[in-house]
């Protein structure tokens, strides 16, 4: 059996070596060789992050170069880049210290660090690197975003969408964008229609991102959207409404296609079992009926979970969703699992398991989860 490979071995050895050949190709009098030794050293117990910030500060003792001078070299890069195997779905990341590097070291240089980060997104994204230059140099940078909304390279268009999202995962978060997202819609506008879905998707990302802090700005930029009848802004307003929709914001449901209320739907809700053990499942059943017009709706299902302070807090799990007819009635079934995972810790006492229909709750029973 192969063993499987964790993601900091994205930034082993064999990413290093290849670092090492590439930049001595570009950078005048690069020691392959002991970069590599020296960056080996200590590798091994570093997470992937650590391994990345630990790569920096070896090669800032390799370059030797002031960064002006240094990122005229590595705008050469991408051209003798050794990409490793195609195979190997994490052989992206040797070049993710490289592009970190110019964030750390080049912030006092913009102008000659946002060419380099032009020029390196697409080895690995630089949608780390670019937001202290945000943060530190927000009208060079945001005039550059702009100009990158035209690029003819996809990697660039969708570094000035994913680099800006105020919440990005992993990356510092934009507090200015979190507060104000106004100065985002021109970069939004114009990657909204964009032929390549690499760019799409960034899109709806950024609109997801802003809707955590400011729903009602997003959801009239989509509304905008939606009466634009463009294929391409259709499934962006999708999937930028994918936490809205999962948190029942009634809101957003009609941009979908949705009906804005469930017309007096109603719900019985039935458990097999009233307690169960974790490792066990819960199978429950409920019944829609009482539909009064042809509508379309989604229907979820919530699990009160109960939290260390003794309160309970719900998570929302897809149900299904449907074309409601007139005095239809519909029954749904459903398991639910409650096994360890890494992800979530389970108390042991009351829990509970709701339906909602377009956001709106409809039923909900009680059960005990023991541990």
């Amino acid at each position: 059996m192969t063993e499987q490979r964790l993601m900091k071995d994205g930034l082993g050895p064999a990413a290093i070596a290849r670092i090492g050949k590439s930049l001595a190709q570009v950078v005048p009098q690069f020691n392959a060789r002991q970069f590599q030794r020296d960056a080996e050293q200590g590798l091994e117990p570093l997470e992937l992050k650590a391994r990345v910030h630990h790569l920096i500060e070896v090669l800032h003792r390799h370059y030797d170069l002031p960064f002006k001078k240094l990122s005229r070299y590595l705008q050469d890069l991408p051209e003798v880049w050794d990409r490793g195997s195609a195979a190997d779905n994490k052989a992206a990341f040797a070049a993710w210290p490289l592009i970190d590097y110019v964030a750390v070291h080049g912030l006092q240089h913009p102008r000659e660090a946002l060419q380099t980060l032009e020029k390196l997104t697409p080895l690995f994204s630089a949608e780390f690197a670019i937001r202290p230059f945000i943060q530190a140099h927000t009208e060079l940078t945001y005039a550059q975003l702009l100009d990158w909304c035209e690029h003819p390279s996809e990697h660039v268009r969708r570094l000035a969408s994913e680099g800006s999202r105020p919440r990005l995962p992993w990356g510092m978060r934009l507090p200015q964008f979190i507060q104000n997202p106004e100065p985002l819609k021109n970069i939004l506008q114009q990657l909204k229609a964009d032929d390549s879905l690499y760019v799409r998707r960034s899109v709806a990302n950024n609109l997801n991102d802003i809707s955590k802090d400011n729903p009602e700005w997003m959801l009239q930029l989509c509304k905008s959207w939606v009466a634009d009848k463009h294929v391409h802004t259709d499934w962006i307003v999708k999937h930028a409404l994918r936490s809205l929709i999962k948190a029942g914001d009634a809101r957003a449901f009609p941009l979908l296609g949705y009906s804005a209320t469930n017309h007096a739907i109603k719900c019985t809700l039935e458990l097999d079992k009233k307690s169960l053990r974790l490792g066990e499942s819960l199978a429950f059943s409920c019944t829609l009926s009482g539909g009064s017009s042809e509508q379309a709706l989604v229907v979820d299902y919530l699990i009160y979970f109960m939290k260390a302070n003794g309160r309970l807090a719900p998570k929302v799990f897809k149900l299904k969703n449907i074309c409601w007819g007139d005095s239809a009635t519909l029954v749904i079934n459903k398991s639910h699992g409650f096994k360890p995972i890494t992800t979530r810790r389970y108390y042991s006492g009351e829990h509970q398991l709701a339906i909602q229909v377009n956001g709106k709750e409809v039923a909900r029973q009680s059960f005990y989860l023991s541990l």
